[in-house]
């Protein structure tokens, strides 16, 4: 995961790898699993939800990452592309032996709580980006900020108005 280089397609000030990407989608995965039992009654089982996160884009071990534009060009070529993710899936699995293949088969699951948590990470991408003068990242934070908006979950929105802020601080900021 540590060689799968993410945003290909545009200039880094700091590169991410999938590692980076997927530890920070279950670190934000977990909190927002936090939030929603903890602010609204939800009863979410935050440690699978976080080990769901750790394996949400481990099929691209096998794929790479193929950038968004082109992911979702139409649907036929999403369609597609998520064939070809669960064959890579169901190949990483294989590799386990027998008896522990249907425990991570529980792991390669869709989630929404995971699914918002891999948006929050590339939001974030963005934000820092855009934080140091990058403007490659202009077009894709408003994106994403509208497809942020579009998501009803109040574990979200808590996210945006309590927790965002953060991310975008200096080590210094944060410590003061």
């Amino acid at each position: 995961m540590k060689y799968i280089r993410r945003w290909g397609l545009m200039w880094n000030s700091q590169d991410e790898n999938l590692s980076e990407h997927v530890l920070e989608t279950a670190l934000i995965a977990n909190l927002l699993a936090s939030i929603g039992n903890e602010f609204f009654n939800k009863n979410y089982n935050v440690e699978k939800i976080t080990t769901v996160a750790l394996f949400h884009d481990a099929s691209e071990i096998l794929t790479g990452d193929l950038p968004t534009p082109i992911k979702y060009y139409n649907d036929e070529l999403t369609m597609a592309y998520k064939n070809i993710e669960k064959n890579a899936e169901k190949k990483l699995i294989k590799t386990l032996p027998k008896e522990l293949q249907p425990i991570y088969e529980g792991y390669f699951i869709e989630n929404e709580i995971v699914k918002i948590a891999d948006k929050l990470a590339a939001y974030i991408k963005c934000l820092k980006e855009l934080n140091v003068g990058n403007k490659e990242f202009v077009q894709a934070e408003k994106n994403i900020k509208k497809a942020l908006e579009r998501i009803d979950s109040p574990e979200l929105t808590y996210f945006l108005e309590n927790c965002i802020d953060a991310f975008t601080l200096s080590l210094d900021e944060l410590t003061d």
